[in-house]
């Protein structure tokens, strides 16, 4: 088993609540969220960095991560989205797998990014990603 977590989720060897998956990407629930319906994109094949995709793989990640921000905003009612690259030390992360956090704002945040790492439970996490899902097209 590799020792990449999302490498693990994508093998299905980890858990996750899935929100999209196609051939070449997945997006689940971040467990550790700063709000609700925080959702990670990633490449389903291991890239560590961007400047590791290749451009079909990053077209098809940039088209999946659209098709999520509007799910999300449909199934949120938020005000806006940020979406945020970071991986590795500089992140101040262990994990080397290249991935994008979609962050929902709403118009009561007093900041543009909460990340106050209250863990989530599966079943909740499970209720955001399906409330996605079913707001893909």
């Amino acid at each position: 088993m590799t020792s990449c977590i999302f490498c693990q989720i994508v093998s299905g060897d980890a858990q996750a609540s899935i929100v999209y998956e196609d051939d070449l990407v997945m997006a689940f629930m971040d467990i550790n969220q700063p709000n609700p319906y925080k959702t990670l994109v990633i490449p389903r094949p291991h890239r560590e960095t961007i400047y590791d995709l290749d451009d079909e793989l990053a077209a098809a990640l940039f088209r999946a991560t659209v098709k999520i921000a509007r799910a999300i905003r449909a199934a949120s009612g938020c005000d806006g989205l940020n979406i945020i690259q970071s991986n590795g030390p500089a992140a101040q992360q262990d994990v080397f797998h290249f991935h994008l956090h979609l962050l929902p704002r709403f118009r009561d945040d007093n900041i543009i990014l909460r990340w106050d790492f209250a863990q989530s439970d599966r079943a909740t996490l499970d209720r955001f990603a399906s409330d996605i899902r079913n707001h893909l097209t």
